[in-house]
């Protein structure tokens, strides 16, 4: 593994993934990336056609689950387009077919693109949500789910300056619903799991979702379909803790290198297009040069005081 960890590699990743001098079963901690989507990026990635995608993506998935530790992830950005005013299905197949091959599929973790393309069809209204799919090899796999927590927002302290004894109390909706909350649970509480703040029966309170919330990337220009900085960094936190290993067989432009660089683990990408791959190492090598430039008037300044 020492000819690949931290290193970019130009190669298709079937290929790359199938020599098992470089990469060993059992090796790595987390996958995640985004794959060409159906009858897309044709002329760089060859653009599968929705029929063949389950039968294209199959194989890789095989090498995927063979370097991929017992207790680790495997995270799938992948959204289905519409196609002769229909949706197609080649994602739901997909996911069958993995389960069919020995996956867990775990959960599926929706990232509202808060910035996407706006527009309106006479069909539909804009697409402003995509997949990433969890798939695990075993129902017991590493999570560190205090490491996405985030401010619990300004309602809570307006919400606990004045408190009654209800709060104190779990109550239940009387709707039928099953629905209920302890006000009380939140007090004294900085951080949170990632939330919706919803009302019930003309109260506030948070509840853990499995949305999140970014920005489509819109700094990177040189690639077709990049993913914001946030999004591997987000899952790389969720289930990785430094110094593990993450994959990325798509890398494109270098997002899930330069996350997982930022976040003290270690990378390794595959990318096909020489275009991308070279892209990437400039991106990853910029990052490297900050951070080293960071470092370096750190100590500086730690010297003079």
């Amino acid at each position: 593994m020492k000819k690949t960890l931290n290193k970019v590699i130009n190669g298709d990743c079937l290929e790359v993934l199938g020599d098992s001098n470089l990469f060993l079963d059992n090796s790595i901690d987390l996958i995640i990336t985004s794959p060409p989507y159906a009858n897309k990026r044709e002329k760089s990635y060859g653009g599968p056609r929705a029929e063949d995608y389950v039968d294209w993506f199959l194989p890789i998935s095989s090498q995927l689950k063979r370097v991929l530790k017992d207790d680790g992830s495997f995270i799938l950005n992948i959204k289905e387009h519409p196609e002769k005013g229909e949706r197609q299905t080649y994602v739901i197949e997909l996911i069958l077919a993995l389960r069919k091959n020995g996956w867990y599929w775990v959960e599926e973790y929706c990232w509202y693109k808060k910035n996407s393309f706006p527009g309106k069809w006479n069909n539909r209204f804009r697409d402003s949500w995509e997949r990433c799919l969890h798939f695990t090899k075993n129902k017991s796999f590493n999570m560190y789910q205090d490491e996405v927590m985030v401010p619990i927002g300004d309602w809570a302290e307006r919400r606990f300056k004045s408190m009654s004894e209800s709060d104190f109390i779990r109550t239940t909706s009387h709707n039928n619903s099953n629905l209920g909350r302890r006000v009380a649970n939140w007090l004294d509480r900085k951080y949170v799991y990632p939330h919706n703040v919803i009302v019930f029966e003309n109260e506030h309170y948070i509840e853990p979702t499995n949305v999140v919330e970014l920005a489509t990337e819109c700094s990177n220009k040189n690639h077709s379909a990049a993913f914001p900085l946030e999004l591997p960094t987000w899952f790389i936190k969720l289930f990785t803790k430094e110094g593990d290993l993450v994959l990325d067989p798509f890398l494109g432009s270098g997002t899930t290198a330069i996350a997982s660089i930022l976040l003290h683990r270690n990378y390794i990408g595959i990318e096909k297009q020489k275009e991308y791959f070279n892209e990437a190492l400039k991106n990853i090598s910029e990052i490297k040069r900050i951070q080293k430039n960071i470092t370096l008037r750190t100590n500086k300044t730690s010297k003079r005081v």
